[in-house]
């Protein structure tokens, strides 16, 4: 299966348990796997028969920005859920949701989410 990779992506996001980080949004990081069948995209070179990158990151980052989850496991299982029912195309989604500012003696925190579509 063919995928598309979206790395680094950076959303703000109301997330937290405490209560200090509840006052503000925070940086959190999203590295996403998009499995689908782009066979149909690479032989005609439209953008219409694949999936469009652009769109997801825009949504993602909307997604992230309106959400006010406590743990990122529950956003980012949320994310997953929602790709996997707004694009049909899809096969599976791999998500990665970091959240590289929260622990001063380490470089990241993350939790990582596969899930397959589900006709």
């Amino acid at each position: 299966m063919d995928k598309i990779h979206i790395e680094g992506l950076e959303v703000l996001a109301l997330i937290g348990v405490y209560d200090w980080e509840r006052e503000h949004q925070q940086r959190l990081i999203v590295d996403i796997e998009l499995i689908a069948d782009l066979s149909e995209a690479a032989q005609t070179d439209d953008v219409n028969n694949t999936l469009n990158y652009a769109q997801i990151a825009q949504i993602i980052i909307e997604f992230a920005a309106k959400s006010q989850f406590k743990l990122i496991e529950a956003l980012a299982s949320h994310m997953v859920d929602w790709l996997l029912q707004s694009f049909p195309k899809l096969k599976s989604v791999r998500l990665k949701l970091s959240k590289p500012d929260i622990l001063a003696n380490a470089k990241n925190v993350a939790v990582e989410f596969t899930k397959e579509q589900t006709f």
